[in-house]
């Protein structure tokens, strides 16, 4: 027989030999000794209520020794000499299309604007130590996209898009740690992921598809055959010299997934030039609020200590202010705070954890609603109003925070009293703090929407409005706020049939799970409009 039960086990009995048996039996009706053994399949922690406890949905085994399923996911083949699919772009939305595609029978190739894992730690580290951005290779370009220098937390709500366990099954076949297959929220972190990264991409070139670095593209266009074709050029040459008389490669597939990922604005104009429609979406925008994760601890676990064995606590929150949502973002326990700027002359914060979660500071983006009357003063940029928006907030924080990098920050209690805040405490975000008065950054009603936010957070979370943390400006990447249009039911975009606008940049996605959902949608999608074994137009 075998059983599916809950049980909960106090934190401090956890690891004692025997505890989750014994109440395993217990909720299962059968005494200790039938039990063949038990099999934990999912595993949150509770501090809700008194001492912190584990609650555990556990696979009994009764009079049958116990099981492990084995893993899914991803089921390899040889695609060298199919059909090629144009991949644009190497996140999570694209890479996971590319497995999809060879799934299908489909051989992909895609290409990337910025640098393979190994090329961008070097160019993270150097904006980190010199302020120096690579419009090509930074925490948001490159392979894996925005999310592999950006922590690698896999919980997602979009459960009715696809098979999430299909895609964790996936990412633990290349290296992530086998815990996300349990873990309520599920993390890999920033140290692990470019290893994750780099085995999807050895198995995507493994089975006969093929990843290219270092090209942008400049162009796309729909040719007489129906194919679609994309023009690329070295990313060097694409950000120096765009236009001045290099002749662009040139790509032609039946079928384009477009997985550009949310910081990519030239695309938007490129697209623009195609004759695509775009659209508007809702978005949000903020700060980055870090705390000692001591502070943090003392409050989630009502304990000035955190106990042995306990992990780095988190928080999440939704409060309302002005009618609005203020909420938080990409809470990071144990974390770091880091330049995600993607261009010269811009300041952008966010956060990563490293798979230990032992870094002594925590932080969250807490971040509000942007409405229509908030780009209002942008309204003669169309569709794009809302990037403009995001984009002047970004160059009035380089401005307050001196350059370098270097971000303008207030204490979080001198922000929501509205005073100066003459020095700040110390922080993990390496270019440096200037203290600097944030409405100089962020506009009316954001920053008084985001103060009243966080002392109703302060009021409920007693503790958390400290003159230890700090607030620091923008967080203003947490979402792309344009959509690129495509059919509901053919994932196809309307104004260039066979572009398959895919994933967080294209408005369709909202994190790791759900952008690889997409992708592999979208990589069915292709399949279904080209068919197996098709004349491929190359």
């Amino acid at each position: 027989m075998v059983a599916e039960v809950r049980v909960r086990v106090p934190h401090a009995e956890i690891d004692v030999p025997g505890a989750i048996e014994r109440a395993t039996a217990r909720a299962a009706g059968v005494r200790e000794g039938e039990l063949a053994g038990v099999v934990v399949v999912r595993r949150s922690l509770d501090a809700r209520r008194g001492a912190p406890a584990w609650e555990l949905r556990v696979r009994a085994f009764v009079g049958e020794p116990p099981a492990v399923e084995p893993l899914g996911g991803f089921e390899p083949r040889d695609v060298g000499r199919a059909e090629t699919v144009i991949v644009v772009g190497s996140g999570p939305a694209g890479l996971f299309a590319a497995l999809g595609l060879i799934e299908s029978g489909l051989r992909p190739v895609v290409v990337e604007r910025g640098r393979d894992v190994r090329g961008r730690r070097h160019d993270v580290a150097r904006i980190c130590r010199e302020g120096v951005v690579d419009p090509d290779s930074s925490y948001g370009f490159g392979e894996g996209g925005a999310g592999t220098f950006s922590d690698g937390k896999l919980y997602t709500r979009s459960t009715k898009r696809g098979d999430v366990r299909a895609v964790l099954e996936t990412l633990v076949r290349h290296g992530a740690p086998r815990d996300v297959l349990v873990d309520a929220h599920p993390h890999v972190g920033t140290n692990r992921l470019p290893g994750v990264v780099e085995a999807l991409r050895r198995s995507i070139v493994e089975c006969g598809g093929e990843v290219r670095f270092g090209l942008r593209m400049t162009g796309l266009s729909r040719e007489a055959t129906g194919a679609i074709g994309v023009e690329l050029l070295p990313s060097t040459l694409a950000a120096t010299a765009p236009g001045a008389g290099v002749v662009p490669e040139r790509l032609r597939s039946r079928a384009v997934v477009l997985a550009t990922g949310h910081s990519a604005r030239d695309v938007h104009l490129l697209l623009r030039r195609a004759g695509v429609r775009l659209d508007r979406k809702p978005f949000a925008l903020g700060v980055r609020v870090e705390h000692p994760q001591s502070v943090v601890d003392a409050i989630q676990y009502h304990s000035a200590v955190r106990a042995p064995g306990l992990p780095a606590a988190a928080y999440s929150i939704v409060e309302r202010a002005g009618g609005r949502g203020v909420f938080s973002f990409c809470m990071c326990p144990g974390g770091i705070v880091c330049p995600a700027a993607t261009a010269p002359g811009e300041v952008v914060v966010n956060g990563w954890s490293p798979s230990s979660r032992g870094s002594r500071w925590a932080s969250s983006g807490i971040v509000v609603e942007i409405r229509d009357e908030d780009l209002a003063p942008f309204a003669g940029h169309g569709e794009l109003a809302g990037v403009a928006f995001q984009a002047a907030i970004e160059r009035a924080a380089f401005e307050a925070g001196g350059g370098g990098l270097r971000a303008p920050a207030q204490r979080l209690v001198d922000f929501v009293e509205r005073r100066a805040s003459p020095d700040l405490p110390r922080s993990s975000y390496r270019p440096g703090l200037s203290p600097a008065d944030l409405r100089s950054v962020l506009p009316e009603p954001v920053a008084s929407l985001l103060r009243e936010g966080l002392a109703r957070i302060g009021r409920r979370m007693r503790g958390f409005a400290t003159g230890e943390a700090v607030v620091v400006a923008p967080e203003s990447r947490t979402s792309s706020p344009v959509r690129i249009p495509r059919d509901p039911d053919s994932l196809e975009n309307p104004d260039l049939p066979g572009l398959y606008p895919c994933g967080e940049g294209a408005g369709y996605a909202g994190g790791i799970v759900s952008a690889a959902l997409d992708g592999l949608r979208c990589a069915r999608a292709a399949a279904r409009r080209i068919g197996a074994g098709g004349n491929s137009p190359n």
